[in-house]
């Protein structure tokens, strides 16, 4: 079977907070004549990302064409949610012409393109290209890693240094898989900020990499489309911290979910958020509240101590319930102490 019988599948990876979700919706708006599918790859229990893409379904990415995994890292569950879920978006009445999977933010991107070599898939489809998406302000600050003033005093004061967190494996072994790199929010990091980012992914990357910058997500479909990657087929030249080993731990994370009452004031909450990112290095917070007096649902999505949040759609027939999922280092949830702080 030729590579033209293939569907093509675009691999979205970046870290925490670094736009996928954006990003997917700006393409589901501009399918360029395609008809898409996506499938979101959750860490935890709590889906918000898929519930953000499914509120932008339409004819080019109807409903059924968005498919959210929860149970894990696809990576790690290959033969029991991730082969199953490409067969049945290859089984769908019409076909999608192109797959987007967007990863989740502490993913490695290696052991996923892996799985597109398993018999039942890979005659069907191929990796088109993996997209890799930094945030230009956090990657020029170097706020990949857990104590970003502390790593970074420690990388200028020492040349030799070698020691590794899991946060920066985790960053460059995505920008080591990736076939572009996509600087976002560079309306915020500024001219300044984003040539820093660049030295510093450029630093990193074992081959030289197409290094674009993207503000809200926003850039011609035709630049991440159809690459032609077949990335499958070119493991060699994508080297990660993990090659070797069969497989790849997830326990540097853990996920917390709190459920919440209704809230009076959203910025209050959003100073609490900001303190939990200071006092215990929370990497992310995301999910919906329910604020007293209010019919729409509120949005929320941290990285560190920036907080974004914003009405997207009304609760309707959906229990108004407040839930976030709470994403942090293994050595620093304290649940009680996250739960203190977000109830006030």
């Amino acid at each position: 079977m030729s590579d033209l019988s293939k569907i093509p599948v675009t691999v979205v990876t970046g870290f925490l907070g670094s736009g996928k979700t954006t990003l997917i919706r700006h393409l589901m708006q501009n399918p360029q004549g395609k008809r898409l599918a996506i499938l979101v790859n959750e860490f935890g229990t709590v889906g918000v990302d898929g519930e953000i893409l499914k509120s932008c379904a339409d004819e080019n990415c109807p409903d059924e064409n968005i498919v959210e995994l929860a149970n894990g890292c696809i990576c790690c569950t290959v033969a029991d949610d991730f082969i199953p879920t490409i067969e049945a978006l290859m089984a769908l009445p019409t076909k999608p012409d192109h797959i987007l999977i967007e990863t989740s933010g502490l993913a490695l991107p290696k052991p996923l393109l892996k799985a597109f070599e398993w018999p039942a898939i890979r005659s069907k489809i191929t990796v088109d290209g993996v997209i890799a998406l930094a945030d230009a302000e956090a990657v020029a600050a170097g706020r990949f890693a857990p104590d970003e003033a502390a790593v970074q005093a420690q990388r200028e004061a020492d040349d030799s240094l070698d020691h590794e967190t899991p946060l920066s494996e985790v960053f460059e072994d995505q920008i080591s898989c990736a076939d572009i790199i996509l600087l976002t929010k560079a309306d915020l990091a500024g001219e300044a900020g984003v040539e820093a980012a660049r030295k510093i992914i450029a630093a990193e990357a074992p081959r030289p990499l197409p290094t674009l910058a993207i503000s809200e997500g926003e850039i011609d479909p035709r630049t991440i489309l159809g690459l032609g990657a077949a990335a499958e087929d070119d493991l060699d030249s994508r080297p990660s911290h993990h090659d070797g080993h069969h497989d790849h731990e997830h326990d540097d994370f853990d996920t917390v979910v709190i459920e919440l009452d209704e809230i009076e004031d959203p910025e209050a909450l959003s100073a609490a958020i900001q303190r939990l990112a200071r006092e215990q290095n929370i990497l992310r917070v995301k999910g919906h509240i329910a604020v007293s007096g209010k019919p729409m649902r509120l949005l929320v999505q941290a990285v560190g101590e920036r907080v974004r949040h914003q009405y997207d759609r009304p609760w309707g027939d959906t229990p108004r319930a407040s839930r976030l999922v709470v994403i942090a280092e293994h050595d620093h949830v304290d649940e009680a102490a996250i739960r203190a702080t977000l109830q006030g």
